[in-house]
């Protein structure tokens, strides 16, 4: 088989990994700025796998300052500290976003429900395209990146063992 075969196989693989994160926070998401008016006790969820009480929230308390909370800094602010966490944000199963809201909330002393009333793109929820990505810091981010490059090696090899067959 051609080398240039293998490399465009590969490259597409890993273009898949990639644009299988979320590129949106979701709207749902912001339920959690705004409170619960229900009991869900058949809902219990899981806990967040991401410590959002050690994150640095100075990217958006920098920022986003009252009285008048500027909703272009503060909503850039809040993508800049939430994007990178969008997957487990939108993920309904778990507290992650009621947690972070809390602790934002919390470091801010901002007003209930104002990125959630600010800070809206279209229908999906809030953009995260062209915000910078960084580390985050989970409990098992070193396990997923680990798993990941585990998927791509094997991957590699299959094909490498397809050549030779």
């Amino acid at each position: 088989m051609d080398r240039g075969l293998v490399v465009f196989v590969l490259a597409a693989a890993v273009l898949v990994g990639f644009a299988s994160a979320s590129p949106f926070l979701s709207g749902s998401a912001f339920q959690g700025s705004t409170g619960s008016t229900g009991r869900s006790l058949l809902q219990a969820k899981k806990s967040c796998p991401v410590n959002f009480e050690f994150q640095n929230y100075t990217i958006i308390t920098s920022k986003c300052k009252g009285p008048q909370f500027p909703p272009k800094e503060c909503c850039d602010a809040f993508k800049e500290f939430a994007c990178p966490f969008s997957d487990y944000i939108n993920d309904e199963s778990n507290d992650c976003a009621s947690t972070m809201f809390s602790y934002i909330n919390l470091y801010g002393k901002y007003p209930p429900g104002l990125f959630a009333s600010e800070c809206r793109d279209d229908k999906n929820g809030l953009s995260c395209a062209g915000v910078a990505q960084k580390e985050t810091a989970t409990s098992n981010a070193g396990q997923q990146a680990q798993s990941s490059l585990l998927a791509l090696i094997i991957l590699a090899f299959g094909l490498v063992a397809l050549l030779f067959h």
